[in-house]
């Protein structure tokens, strides 16, 4: 009998390390392109916009377009969500790699605004919107797939893994870029080598996609798929809104300060060292590189932190760490010292991963299964619109008006604020079983009773 646990257990074991790597594969593809998008704003896209002798103004045109994926976001989130809650994580995830990479792929193509003019904006515009709606429907199913699958008592750590796929994507975007920039002259990189990095996601999507035919959605959610649906059950954002509104806001606020400190360290820094420290562009992407690395092993030991002191000690150090990183990163950057640079960077991703490591766990454990996807997707994307959204373009905005770093560092400190205020609202739920929120739904609907 002990043999056949044991057998059993590494069986488990080996089909949640599949269900990890599935995630994570497409988790890595989709923010290599989404994040392509974000550092080409600052380094490239200005030969798709209208020339400008003020060199911030293209680059907040560039940011405004970033912004508008954002904004595409959690209309894909509450859309795959839904029918991620109808239909199951593994079937939308597949749907959602497809759409980001065909959609990055022709940002590869576009032309420049010399050559078609005001279309070419608009082209990028479009192709914006539909990558954000992808993306946006990508991260709720990511992590459900993993936490669902997870032992009640390893949940934090097995579902960071996803969250490091998004450092991962950035390294490997900041990665390429770095090759081509450096291997390139300035004239070629801009003319036709930041396109090969947009057309290498060609290859990237079709590993990610024939990862994820391999697993299948856990046995929780096809428990609840299985089930005779009751007469006046709901689901999707309308559902979640009405039954679960405190802990939408609570995901929500939860989000807010990590969304908006992330673009600050990896986006906007970029556009700060370049324009007012003039650090040459390789030499950033460099750094970043570094500190992406860093980042992505961190999350997973802050993920198994979770596990044993619970999820809301380290995310409430890291809002109050966070809320000072304005006042001293940005002085480090202006020391123009290529190792102040890169502490300054890992710092914020340090800082950053104590909020980021724990989401996927803090957020699966608010909703029941049969609308966790909706939930989750909501709490999380919708933040984005007006938080990471536009996080680099305020940042760019008030870098132009006031010329200091100051207001930024009040901005991000203001955020931090009610970031906190929305953890005292959520509840600890380390170790909870999943099983146990379903049962508490039935409650409230009338369909079961307590026990």
């Amino acid at each position: 009998m002990s043999s056949q646990n044991n057998a059993e257990r590494k069986s488990i074991r080996a089909q949640l390390r599949r269900v990890v790597v599935a995630s994570m594969a497409g988790t890595v593809v989709e923010w290599y392109e989404f994040f392509l998008y974000a550092t080409a704003s600052t380094l490239v896209f200005h030969v798709l916009f209208p020339p400008s002798e003020d060199p911030l103004t293209p680059i907040l045109a560039g940011f405004a377009t970033y912004a508008v994926g954002f904004i595409a976001r959690p209309v894909g989130g509450i859309v795959f969500g839904h029918f991620g809650d109808k239909y199951g994580r593994k079937k939308l995830l597949q749907v959602s790699i497809i759409l980001v990479g065909v959609s990055t792929f022709l940002m590869g193509c576009l032309p420049t605004y010399a050559a078609i003019g005001v279309l070419a904006p608009i082209l990028l515009v479009l192709l914006r919107v539909a990558q954000g709606f992808a993306v946006g429907g990508e991260w709720g199913g990511a992590v459900l797939l993993v936490a669902e699958h997870s032992p009640n008592k390893e949940r934090g750590f097995w579902s960071s893994f996803p969250q490091s796929g998004v450092p991962l994507g950035n390294l490997l975007a900041t990665g390429v870029l770095l090759a081509l920039n450096a291997g390139l002259s300035e004239a070629a990189f801009e003319s036709w080598g930041w396109r090969v990095a947009f057309w290498l996601s060609a290859v990237i999507v079709i590993i990610g996609y024939y990862i994820r035919t391999r697993v299948s959605d856990a046995p929780i959610f096809d428990e609840v798929q299985s089930e005779e649906i009751e007469e006046g059950v709901d689901y999707g954002i309308k559902a979640v809104f009405k039954r679960y509104p405190r802990e939408v806001f609570a995901a929500m606020g939860l989000r807010f300060v990590e969304n908006i400190h992330y673009y600050l360290v990896v986006t906007f820094s970029i556009t700060y060292l370049s324009t007012q420290v003039k650090i040459d562009s390789t030499e950033i992407l460099g750094l970043l590189l570094g500190a992406h690395a860093i980042h992505a092993v961190l999350v997973p030991l802050v993920g198994a932190a979770t596990d044993r002191i619970g999820r809301k000690l380290p995310y409430g150090v890291g809002i109050i760490l966070t809320a000072t990183w304005g006042f001293f990163a940005f002085p480090m950057y202006d020391t123009g010292n290529a190792g102040m640079i890169f502490l300054g960077l890992l710092i914020g991703l340090i800082f950053h991963a104590l909020m980021y490591a724990g989401q996927p766990a803090i957020m699966a454990e608010m909703f029941p299964t049969r609308m966790r996807n909706s939930g989750v997707s909501t709490g999380y994307q919708v933040t984005a619109i007006v938080a990471g959204s536009f996080a680099p373009f305020i940042a760019t905005a008030l870098l132009k008006e006031f010329g200091s770093s100051v207001p930024i560092a009040l901005y991000l400190m203001a955020a931090a604020i009610i970031s906190f205020i929305a953890l005292l609202y959520t509840r600890e739920t380390k170790g909870i079983d999943l099983r146990s929120l379903d049962h508490e739904d039935k409650v409230r609907r009338g369909v079961a009773t307590a026990s």
